[in-house]
């Protein structure tokens, strides 16, 4: 199952975030909730009660009729406002087969009072900032040029249609009809749906600390608020009358293609992994669940086939050079799966290098492949960013020329470490990566990634570790033994096949570069929380 037109939610409360609730769809595919679980509707009874009868809340039941209905805009006044709210708490049960505990308050904004609410979703503090731009310069998504927290507040703060935040029981939708915000009943529910997943599994328990473990468990809350969302969508197109705006969805501007295409995949596999968790048990399967939620982005992308990642970064560093800490912890992040994905294709939505061509990246069904041989085997990685000490995070232009970092990625085999290996020196040619001579598996990017990076694949090949600083010099004092004198040990190449298992990685190849003909456009609709 993949999304239709729907709205998703994304809640990225990692340590430079708070709250960062949005939508992301892609694609119009067929769904049918008759296929996948039927509406799950008590009995109207004499005397229903909210918390208790499924299909019912304060006075409202799923079908009823309200005059609203056969408005020709989607403005409400509050009492409309309550009334729709109402219904569409009951709608929502009748999908999920929960009842609401509590009541939901439900406000209805335009995007320039929205705008004019700092911090709703990102409030990074001066640390936080610098090693977010580290990490995303890592993986070829924010160049040095351009501040990382601006990119992640961009993707936002144009094509927020709505959000929830955990914990309050407060949903706001945005409109882009200025004066006369109109509200989206689609939208709506799908906010709802993950106030009835806090009021009943508390989504804000959950640890969130990295880009992948944020992946991991919105794979479990967003592919179930997908998988609702859908059905909600479908019932309004057949059995039910809906509240929706006459201009449709908001378009909103480009994205950055790495940020979005990191953060969209639970959207584009949630679905899929919660029809897995029907196939064993139904919603009580999927309720369970939460007590158990993926560790992983590629359990997600991959349901069923667990992984149990260990890597850890060991402070080699010397002289001037040493790990960065924010708030006494080390800055570390963890990219998983989804996000090295994203990595090695983002460039063909923006006119940057890729390593993955769109046609393998695109499916059938209007979705995206996760799934990668590049990435497949991935079996755990961890990212640490260094500074030399005379870095400030207070001016972080500055900070960056003084960081650094250490990436280290573990394989599930020898083959999978070299298929990533691959795919990464491919990505450093597409950036005019040149090799410095004498050096081992050592380069220099001059733009856009500036620095010098060592590549070093373990004793037993199933481990790689990256190491960038500001210079080639600079390599051994960040991560002692990087770029060490010799010849190049690892080349770009074409995976030699052999029964099914890549046994060596051969010279040859070169990146593929991503590009956008009049003919074709990457399917991106707003995000809402």
């Amino acid at each position: 199952m993949k999304p239709t037109r729907t709205q998703l939610l994304v809640a990225l409360l990692a340590a430079t975030t708070i709250g960062l609730l949005a939508v992301v769809a892609a694609g119009v595919v067929p769904f049918s909730l008759t296929e996948a679980s039927p509406l799950e509707i008590d009995e109207r009874s004499d005397d229903p009660s909210t918390t208790d009868t499924v299909g019912y809340v304060e006075g409202y039941w799923y079908d009823d009729e309200l005059p609203v209905d056969d408005r020709n805009d989607a403005v409400l006044g509050d009492n409309e406002l309550e009334a729709v709210a109402y219904r569409s708490m009951a709608r929502v049960e009748t999908i999920r087969g929960l009842t609401f505990e509590e009541e939901v308050s439900v406000e209805v904004i335009d995007r320039e009072e929205f705008n004019e609410r700092e911090d709703v979703f990102v409030d990074f503090s001066a640390d936080e900032e610098l090693h977010t731009s580290v990490t995303y310069e890592a993986l070829f998504m924010v160049d040095r040029e351009t501040p990382a927290t601006e990119e992640v507040e961009s993707l936002y703060g144009g094509t927020v249609d709505g959000y929830y935040e955990p914990g309050k029981d407060e949903i706001v939708l945005v409109s882009d009809t200025p004066t006369r915000p109109e509200l989206d009943e689609v939208v709506l529910g799908h906010e709802l749906l993950h106030a009835l997943q806090d009021q009943h599994f508390d989504l804000a328990s959950y640890d969130r600390e990295t880009i992948d473990q944020d992946n991991a468990k919105n794979g479990l809350i967003e592919g179930d608020a997908v998988w609702v969302d859908q059905a909600y969508e479908q019932q309004c197109g057949e059995e039910w009358d809906c509240v929706l705006p006459a201009g449709g969805l908001s378009s909103g501007g480009e994205p950055n293609w790495g940020l979005y295409l990191t953060i969209f995949q639970p959207y584009n596999d949630g679905p899929d992994y919660v029809d897995h968790l029907q196939s064993q048990g139904g919603w009580d399967a999927v309720d369970a669940a939460y007590d158990d939620p993926p560790a992983t982005s590629s359990e997600v992308i991959r349901p069923g086939d667990d992984r149990d990642p260990d890597a850890t970064i060991p402070d080699r560093s010397r002289n001037e050079w040493e790990q960065f800490e924010i708030d006494g912890d080390v800055a570390s992040e963890t990219v998983g799966e989804a996000g090295m994905v994203a990595m090695f294709v983002s460039g063909n939505f923006d006119h940057q290098p890729a390593v993955v061509d769109r046609d393998e990246f695109l499916t059938e069904d209007a979705g995206y492949d996760y799934d990668q041989p590049y990435t497949d085997g991935w079996d755990g990685d961890e990212l640490v960013t260094y500074v030399d000490g005379t870095a400030s995070a207070n001016a972080t232009d500055d900070a960056l020329e003084h960081s650094a970092y250490v990436w280290q990625t573990e394989w599930t085999s020898r083959e999978n470490a070299a298929e990533f290996v691959d795919g990464y020196l491919q990505l450093l040619e597409g950036h005019d990566a040149e090799s410095v001579e004498d050096r081992q598996d050592t380069y220099v990017v001059d733009d856009g990634y500036p620095g010098a990076y060592y590549l070093d694949r373990s004793d037993d090949g199933d481990a790689v570790t990256i190491v960038r600083a500001p210079s080639v010099d600079d390599l051994g004092d960040v991560h002692i033994g990087a770029a060490p004198e010799g010849e190049d040990e690892l080349e770009i190449g074409m995976a030699e096949m052999a029964g099914g298992v890549v046994d060596a990685i051969l010279g040859g190849g070169g990146p593929v570069i991503g590009s956008m003909g009049p003919e074709w456009q990457p399917v991106r609709e707003p995000i809402s929380g």
